[in-house]
């Protein structure tokens, strides 16, 4: 009995590893859909309808979702160009695939062949819109005059591909701003236009990464950006920044960071642009240190936090993660740094957080609490002990990527903390709230390390992260967002 029980057994092991082996399972768990590429409005066909919706798409190839743009790239280069035009408009033709082919063939033309208008697309897939590289109408009416020249230096190579780059961003902000123009405010104008003339000057110089940002700038300006209904206090935050970029740069300071200077005057000249910009009395030698979060009322702001930050999804993280990991403006915004240390007017920083920020506010559908609590979590400084965790336990962080975190890399995740930490207060307080708070933050941190010209230049830095977070947070209408 024991002996044929020894034998079943061996059996039924022999049959276990048999079926491992040769039976059909599922060994990886990877998540895909079927694209069909040109088929705008998902019917499984290709016909006059689609070339109406492809017309439309061409008009405007930024109002719609990525998902659509993809579908215009039916050669695979990552540009919207003439080929990927004409392909489609021979496939919508025809109305078949293998019939287009034929037809072109006979013309001594090459066409893709049918199974290369469908596509899988996995989950973890980030879906990229193709670059326009096709001369667009909205050309010819732009506020950015050099756009046809941009379009005409096109070429091969990295170069080439900042200027594709540079026209497909320029084409989307004349569209976005031919939106807007009719009802602009007069600050916005204003603004605008400086930024324009300063975009004018980049092109000339020859400057064209520079360029490219600064139009990526004003696209985000243009396509999220509100001053109706914008708190004075807001609005005039971006006047405070600029003045201690200024301060950082003025002889003043230059004499302080030599010796030659008491902390006390240039502390004095802060609190000067604070009361002239912000309407904002303090006492920085003086002031108290922050709130404690021990006591039970500044304790229940923390639980909302809190809250908000557990909202964030696993799905989420990952969303958030593909961005910043191979959104292509995303990355050209990130990827400007300066050498180490020479980054004083935090110039490197604001553009992708914005992006980020952006991004988050999509995932979380417009919320604007929940998606200050993604980007807190995701740029999260992470404590020493979580070293000693394997990689693969940890959570998706844009912190743990040294490369995808916006501006200089020895600012880590401080800046990015900042400025969306002071930003969201400004959802759960006030603004006004927000800026005192952080002001006395960062002065109790100038004393605690010791009141040392480099303390007192990251106070400053600390202080512009956290006006740009509050000026950008607050100011983001998420009822313009695509």
């Amino acid at each position: 009995m024991a002996k044929g029980f020894a034998y079943f057994l061996v059996l039924a092991a022999a049959a276990a590893v048999l079926g491992y082996f040769t039976l059909p399972v599922n060994r990886v768990n990877m998540r895909s859909r079927l694209v069909m590429l040109g088929d705008f409005n998902s019917d499984n066909m290709w016909d006059s309808r689609d070339a109406a919706l492809l017309a439309a798409f061409v008009a405007d190839p930024f109002a719609g979702p990525a998902d659509t743009a993809y579908k215009a790239d039916v050669n695979h280069n990552g540009l919207l160009d003439a080929e990927d035009i004409a392909f489609l408009e021979a496939l919508y033709a025809a109305g078949d695939p293998y019939k287009a082919r034929a037809k072109s063939e006979a013309g001594g033309r090459a066409f893709p062949y049918p199974r290369e208008f469908f596509r899988y697309v996995p989950d973890t897939e980030y879906i990229q819109r193709p670059v326009i590289a096709i001369k667009h109408p909205a050309e010819d009416a732009s506020p950015l005059t050099f756009l046809k020249q941009v379009r005409l230096a096109g070429k091969g190579g990295y170069q080439g591909a900042l200027l594709h780059e540079i026209y497909s961003e320029g084409i989307r902000f004349t569209l976005a701003y031919a939106k807007r123009a009719p009802w602009l405010d007069p600050r916005e104008k204003v603004y605008g236009d400086a930024k324009l003339r300063r975009c004018a000057a980049l092109w000339a110089a020859g400057r064209h990464y520079e360029l490219l940002l600064d139009i990526t700038g004003l696209t985000e300006d243009a396509e999220t950006l509100t001053v109706k209904g914008q708190p004075p206090f807001v609005a005039q935050s971006l006047y405070f920044r600029d003045h201690l970029r200024a301060l950082l740069e003025s002889p003043l300071y230059k004499n302080y960071t030599a010796g030659k200077a008491p902390a006390e005057e240039v502390l004095k000249a802060i609190e000067k642009y604070a009361l002239e910009d912000m309407k904002l009395t303090v006492d920085l030698v003086n002031m108290e240190a922050p709130r404690n979060f021990l006591e039970l009322k500044n304790y229940a702001d923390r639980v909302r936090w809190q809250y908000y930050k557990t909202t964030s999804t696993r799905r989420d993280f990952r969303r958030l993660l593909l961005f910043a990991q191979y959104d292509r403006r995303y990355l050209r915004a990130a990827a400007r740094t300066t050498k180490k240390l020479a980054d004083a007017p935090l110039e490197n920083h604001n553009l992708p957080m914005v992006l980020l920020f952006r991004e988050a506010l999509a995932i979380k559908d417009g919320n604007k609490l929940a998606a200050v609590g993604l980007v807190d979590e995701a740029v999260r400084i992470p404590f020493a002990w979580i070293k000693s965790i394997p990689r693969n336990k940890l959570p998706a962080s844009v912190a743990l990527e040294n490369f995808l975190l916006p501006g200089n890399k020895e600012d880590g995740s401080d800046k990015s903390r900042h400025w969306n930490v002071f930003g969201g207060i400004s959802l759960y307080k006030s603004p006004e709230a927000s800026l005192q708070l952080a002001l006395a933050r960062e002065v109790n941190d100038f004393r605690e390390e010791g009141r040392t010209p480099k303390a007192m230049t990251e106070f400053i830095r600390d202080t512009m992260a956290n006006l740009n977070g509050i000026y950008y947070v607050v100011s983001i209408n998420p009822a313009l967002l695509k």
